[in-house]
């Protein structure tokens, strides 16, 4: 074991004692809001617990965070445990509630939908959602929100202790290959995200409460889009509505809200070509606009026809699933299996990187299919010097490595899921579905998970490993290797070497 003992010895664990006991510190006042949300509603009862958790979060999070600190210093094996350590103790921190109040009896459901809450994934095991105190409703909506932008980029924003190492903390929690700062200042970074975010945010609350959708619906349904995370106040979704204006806008901001965030930079910035130049940009709203017209003219003979009914169902679905928001407005369930195969395929796909979407991300499909043109390319023309180009850049080979790396990865563990959730015998459409909604951090999936479905039919083992593969999409997988790395082998060299990789990775400049 003392292989082991080394290998921990090795990590800043003071630094990492700090970010977790000032990740609880956030969450606690954080939680304030859903007890503000129970005093209105008179949920007296359902107060005290959420009462109870900030109290422990508190205890236990301002010791930690004042741990005496040797060296200021930590590196990017520091961040990616701090990151996948925080992410689990908040998921179960965030559990607590629902158990305590007894609102979910089981503590494994509690955690499922938890993490499916701040993972901004959305599944639920809930077969009766409306059931549920109002003030948990939100507390269960909120999580999105929260988890959206991410826990960690929002103590950044706030802490005036963030320094250039922290940028090791925003780039193993932010979605796709790489993150840069977008100014020199990382706080200021987080600062500026956070902002965008927030003003998104509250320009669809305006926009809904115009359309006269009640305010606390309105809240629970923007939280739900802007993290694109699909949590609703009622089982039917936002079908429950049958209100054509709040699908169109819920539909405009889900795709917003799955943009890279540089986009909305450079426009704030007035560099308005540098970001219409974006080649992810313009590959994700090309892909949602073939999306909806051939699903569009696939459904169309079940509304009788009507391209209008068609187009306006396809674009909402679009928009949920490729964003891995996960709202429904129909059930896609019954729509015909070339529809159904074209949702999977963009659950598969996800958003843009740099935004609060899940999947693969666009820019890793992009890479991918460049990496596969160039590879035929030199199979006919084996002396010809080429690579790999985004926006008339070069990507470095690194990179692409990487993506092609995270792509086997992704895949694998797919698989290694798919065979172990397998063993409760539900059928293959669901069982298969399941997997990608959960590390694709979509949702729903199809047949008993399906849109009107739930996940509280899966078995215990099921629940716990479809938690973690919705944390291991929403990280990215990097966070959740290096933490189970020292235990994997004895071979220092190989994980050393394994080691400086992912450093190379996080330090890699954005391309």
């Amino acid at each position: 074991m003392f292989w082991l003992k080394r290998e921990f010895q090795k990590l800043n664990w003071q630094v990492i004692g700090n970010i977790v006991g000032m990740v609880l510190i956030a969450l606690a006042c954080l939680m304030l809001l859903p007890v503000i949300c129970g005093l209105i509603y008179k949920e007296i009862d359902d107060v005290l617990c959420f009462l109870l958790v900030i109290g422990i979060s508190l205890i236990l999070g301002f010791p930690l965070s004042r741990l005496k600190v040797k060296h200021a210093q930590y590196f990017a094996r520091d961040g990616l445990i701090a990151v996948g350590l925080c992410w689990l103790v908040v998921s179960v921190f965030g559990a607590l509630p629902f158990y305590i109040s007894g609102t979910i009896p089981k503590f494994i459901d509690c955690f499922f939908e938890t993490v499916s809450g701040f993972t901004t994934t959305g599944s639920s095991i809930l077969p009766e959602v409306e059931s549920l105190p109002r003030c948990m409703l939100f507390w269960r909506s909120f999580t999105h929100w929260v988890g959206g932008m991410g826990i960690l980029v929002f103590v950044l924003a706030i802490l005036p202790k963030s320094n250039d190492h922290s940028m090791h903390l925003l780039r193993a929690e932010s979605p796709g290959p790489v993150i840069d700062k977008l100014v020199p200042r990382l706080r200021k970074s987080s600062f500026i995200l956070y902002s965008i975010y927030m003003a998104l945010t509250i320009i669809e609350i305006l926009f809904l409460l115009v359309g006269k959708m009640p305010l606390f619906d309105t809240l629970c349904n923007t939280f739900g889009t802007a993290g694109t995370g699909g949590f609703s106040v009622t089982n039917q979704g936002i079908g429950q509505y049958g209100n054509a204006y709040y699908e169109m806008v819920i539909s405009i901001f889900m795709i917003l809200f799955g943009i890279n965030f540089n986009f909305y930079f450079l426009m704030l910035i007035k560099e308005f070509k540098t970001a219409f130049k974006m080649e992810e940009v313009r590959v994700y709203l090309l892909i949602i606009l073939t999306s909806v017209t051939m699903i569009a003219l696939n459904i169309a003979p079940l509304y009788d026809g009507s391209y209008v009914q068609a187009f306006r169902y396809s674009l909402f679905q679009v928009a949920s699933i490729i964003t891995t928001t996960g709202y429904s407005s129909f059930n896609f369930d019954l729509w015909p299996t070339f529809s159904k195969i074209i949702l999977l395929l963009l659950m598969v796909v996800g958003a843009c990187a740099g935004s609060t979407g899940g999947g693969i991300k666009v820019s890793r499909l992009i890479i991918l299919v460049k990496k596969i043109r160039l590879d035929l390319q030199k199979t006919i023309h084996p002396n010809k010097v080429q690579v790999v180009t985004s926006e008339g850049k070069a990507i470095p080979k690194r990179v692409v490595d990487q993506v092609t790396g995270y792509f086997s990865c992704f895949m694998l563990l797919v698989a290694i899921i798919t065979l172990i959730v397998s063993l409760d015998g539900k059928d293959f459409e669901t069982t298969v579905s399941a997997v990608f909604a959960c590390i694709g951090n979509i949702g729903p999936g199809f047949g008993v998970c399906g849109p009107f479905g739930n996940f509280g039919s899966f078995s215990t083992l099921s629940k716990l490993v479809l938690s973690i593969a919705m944390l291991i999409g929403r990280l990215e997988i990097y966070p959740i290797l290096i933490f189970i790395a020292p235990f994997v082998g004895k071979e220092y060299k190989l994980r050393h070497k394994y080691e400086d990789s992912v450093n190379e990775f996080m330090d890699e400049d954005s391309v």
